[in-house]
């Protein structure tokens, strides 16, 4: 996983404090995206959560299950602080939606 990170050109399509594009009321604590040129489980990009810390390593995989979408994926956690992985947690947390963080 991390050859994929460091050999990838990473997307930021939805900054820190920008609305969902399907859910407007859903916005993102932190800045999200995605790597460039990748295939994740749903068939679109490896998705990716870039946090604050200077140092842009892999921290993290937070699994996700989505009820509404009838899926589930992985998304990597990069340059988070513990604050910031717990932000990420409880975006996931929902009626709809569940996710386990495994640290590295």
């Amino acid at each position: 996983m991390i050859r994929i990170l460091n050999e990838s050109e990473m997307v930021i399509d939805r900054p820190k404090g920008s609305s969902h594009p399907k859910y407007p009321k859903i916005v993102f604590p932190i800045d999200y995206g995605y790597l460039k040129n990748t295939s994740g489980g749903d068939g679109n990009e490896i998705d990716v959560w870039l946090g604050s810390l200077e140092n842009k390593v892999l921290i993290a995989i937070a699994c996700t299950v989505d009820i509404l979408k009838r899926d589930t994926e992985i998304k990597l956690i990069v340059g988070c602080n513990d604050h910031e992985i717990e932000t990420i947690k409880q975006f996931y947390t929902s009626e709809y939606m569940s996710t386990i963080i495994l640290k590295k």
